[in-house]
């Protein structure tokens, strides 16, 4: 069995435990260490008890700087218990710099996976600390044996034209996780809920922007519309996240749920995907295909996207969604405004015709994960992957 140890920024991200689902389906046994953003330790995550390297903040880069230093100088006693792995993935630049230093306490030749599903503003930055950072990423990432990333955005406009990794590239989007094959006729096409009509958006809950605009909408509209949030705000870029909520006539916010177990059940409540991000308007939220992309879809919500991102053109490529020409309420308005129920059936319709292969993985992509990554560890460079030069 391939032994894998996980390093994460963040071991109560849910992110990190889809993918700890994904490892464990595929066949694979997981040791999870890593930071946390909670005053105590985390106690456990999908079965397993994390190997706790500190907390850290969120938005806070000089703290996380510190801990990452102070964690490299812990990590070989932290990871002295644990048996050598076949495998080290790290997820994000910092903790490839400590997947290096795991490394060095294993005194083993020990494969390093770089995962990264996210482009940092930083990193992008044309100034002497965005150089910098360029810099140490392709330092500590120049002997990994393979890059994971979400989007081909991110290789395109990022990885490719800066010359980060020469690794090969897996690109694994971020698809909703089925734990069996979903087949055409065998999906759950409830019917979605009884107006008023509401956009959901959902998960890692970070764009003031966007929270200002769908508010401003769901007023000019006056109740045809409601709003519902649900997941983990992040709080740091939210003068007062639940105050403002409360404020609004529409808005509502259910907090955390549980993925994959809660995904039905949340996307049926609602008519609508929201699928923009203006976090790193410009960057990183023009290239990313985000969660919500694939779990809205899978459960028939329609999908609400700006044209001109990665995500847009996805959309168009399928032939679903509605696409924004400008991000405002107004434009909102002119393309749902007049919604009636027939013109809505028609694009739930075109989702659900998609098949059901292009927003899901299932365990048989879980084994082929792990079997991939088995390759890395039993022959060094025979790995048959598309690199980046």
């Amino acid at each position: 069995m391939l032994h894998v140890l996980y390093l994460v920024h963040d071991v109560s991200d849910p992110a990190v435990r889809r993918r700890i689902i994904m490892l464990k389906a595929g066949g694979a046994q997981v040791t999870l260490a890593g930071f946390r953003r909670s005053a105590s330790p985390i106690a456990e995550v999908e079965g397993l008890h994390p190997i706790d390297l500190g907390a850290t903040r969120d938005g806070r880069f000089a703290q996380r700087l510190a801990a990452v230093t102070k964690a490299a100088v812990s990590i070989g006693s932290k990871l002295g218990s644990m048996t050598r792995p076949d495998l080290i993935i790290a997820r994000n630049l910092e903790m490839l710099a400590l997947a290096r230093r795991a490394k060095s306490a294993f005194q083993a030749t020990v494969p390093i996976v770089y995962e990264c599903l996210d482009i940092h503003r930083l990193m992008l930055r044309d100034d002497f600390l965005g150089k910098a950072m360029r810099g140490a990423e392709r330092y500590l990432a120049r002997d990994v044996k393979l890059l994971v990333t979400s989007s081909p955005a991110f290789i395109a406009n990022y990885f490719k034209p800066f010359g980060q990794i020469a690794a090969p590239v897996e690109l694994l989007e971020n698809k909703y996780f089925e734990p069996a094959a979903v087949s055409l006729d065998d999906r759950t096409a409830a019917e979605p809920v009884a107006r008023p009509w509401r956009i959901g958006w959902f998960g890692a809950l970070r764009c003031r922007r966007s929270l200002e605009l769908l508010a401003e909408f769901s007023r000019r509209l006056e109740g045809r519309f409601e709003i519902v949030l649900r997941g983990r705000p992040a709080l740091s870029e939210f003068p007062d996240f639940h105050g403002f909520v409360e404020s609004e006539p529409w808005l509502s916010f259910g907090g955390p749920y549980r993925n994959p177990e809660d995904m039905a059940t949340i996307y049926r409540e609602v008519h609508f995907s929201w699928a923009i991000d203006f976090f790193e308007q410009g960057l990183n939220s023009e290239w990313l295909l985000p969660n919500r992309l694939y779990e809205g879809c899978r459960f028939g919500a329609v999908p609400i996207s700006m044209g001109h991102t990665e995500t847009g053109r996805f959309l168009d490529q399928q032939g679903i969604g509605v696409l924004l020409p400008q991000a405002t309420p107004e434009a909102l308005e002119a393309a749902l405004g007049e919604l009636e129920d027939h013109r809505f059936g028609e694009l739930r319709t075109r989702v659900l015709a998609r098949n059901p292969r292009t927003w899901s993985h299932d365990r048989s992509d879980c084994r082929a994960l792990v079997e991939k990554l088995r390759g890395l560890t039993v022959a060094p460079g025979s790995y048959a992957a598309e690199a980046l030069a």
